[in-house]
């Protein structure tokens, strides 16, 4: 009971693995202050707001919403701008300083899986390249470089890997992980609340949830969907590209080539109605941007819907866009997380816009 149908096993914390002593939140002298990716745009805009930005594992000018408004955030001058990363991504492009980062291949550490409750090695093939250097060994610096003191900012990697894995059923130490490779944390299946006890008020499982409530959301479960979108305009849905991990590799030739041209694909009934067929080239558009997108129609796509994959490096787009450019940035009921399933928009041949 309560156990649902599948988790995101992303919390360290369920293999025995200690997110905090990596954090290390008793370091932070105030208030723990974040917003929503969501906001990034809005946030930017005003030096009011935030004087500086430190990127790293991200790239936000490609996977982030208000795409045109973010770039012109990203523009400001008096945005002091430090960006981590192997290549020249779109955010790279607007970096007042851009670290070299070391990959994966470079450096030791500790990987786990979304949904299997397994730990596995990451093993250090060769040397960094150049001048790049690992995430935590360019914090390590700029830590030394402005005088903190505490001794957790300079723990070494093989030191946190080895306490990291003191705390999981795994007790081989990261030597013997290089050779055992991915290892499960227990035998069985773990069952998600066996003891029956449920992290509510009640310690049961709240149909009825006073919690839920005071989020502002209903007490009970509710049946809740958008309403259809109004004539002439679609939901636009924007998967995962079969060729990309969000926008990894979207800079890589050989794959850029297997993708082809950034694509809009219709039901035939939705692409007669709106004038397109395959091949054509059509303005795709809502109240914050628009892009061009060449159209492809195919009976796997319900009436009503589009689907353009997301991922594509606007930079190596020849409007300079991808799909972000379409999404506003509106927020779900819960968790503040993006609701891009319910963007909509218009797709119109580029004839009659040229018009």
């Amino acid at each position: 009971p309560g156990a649902g149908l599948y988790y995101l096993n992303m919390d360290g914390g369920v293999r025995g693995i200690d997110d905090d002593y990596v954090t290390a939140p008793h370091l932070r002298s105030g208030e723990k202050k974040s917003f929503s990716h969501m906001e990034l745009a809005e946030r930017l805009e005003h030096s009011t707001n935030i004087q500086a930005l430190f990127c790293w594992n991200i790239n936000p000018a490609a996977s982030n919403p208000e795409q045109r408004r973010l770039r012109n955030a990203l523009s400001r001058e008096d945005l002091f701008s430090v960006v981590i990363d192997l290549f020249q991504t779109d955010t790279a492009d607007y970096a007042d300083i851009l670290l070299p980062a070391a990959s994966f291949l470079e450096f030791d550490d500790l990987v786990t899986s979304y949904f299997n409750l397994t730990i596995a090695p990451q093993v250090k093939a060769q040397e960094p390249i150049g001048e790049s250097l690992p995430n935590q060994e360019i914090f390590r610096r700029l830590a030394r470089a402005m005088g903190y003191e505490e001794p957790e900012l300079y723990e070494s990697d093989e030191s946190i890997i080895d306490h990291l894995l003191r705390g999981t059923s795994y007790k081989g130490g990261f030597d013997g992980l290089k050779q055992t490779g991915t290892v499960f944390i227990t035998p069985e299946p773990v069952l998600q609340f066996a003891d029956l006890q449920f992290p509510t008020p009640s310690g049961k499982i709240e149909i009825a949830s006073s919690q839920a409530e005071a989020d502002g959301h209903p007490r009970l479960p509710q049946s809740i969907a958008d309403p259809r979108p109004p004539a002439r305009r679609l939901r636009l849905l924007t998967p995962a590209s079969m060729w990309l991990m969000n926008d990894s590799f979207g800079n890589d030739a050989g794959i850029a080539k297997q993708m082809g041209t950034a694509t809009i694909t219709l039901n035939p009934q939705d692409a007669v109605a709106l004038g397109l067929k395959e091949g054509d080239e059509s303005e795709v558009s809502n109240e914050i941007g628009k892009i061009l997108l060449q159209v492809r129609v195919s009976e796997d796509i319900p009436q009503g819907v589009a689907l353009s994959p997301k991922g594509r490096w606007p930079k190596s787009e020849h409007d300079h866009a991808n799909v972000n450019v379409l999404n506003p940035g509106k927020k779900t009921d819960m968790g503040e997380s993006t609701s891009v399933h319910g963007i909509e928009v218009e797709v119109k041949p580029v004839s009659v816009v040229s018009i």
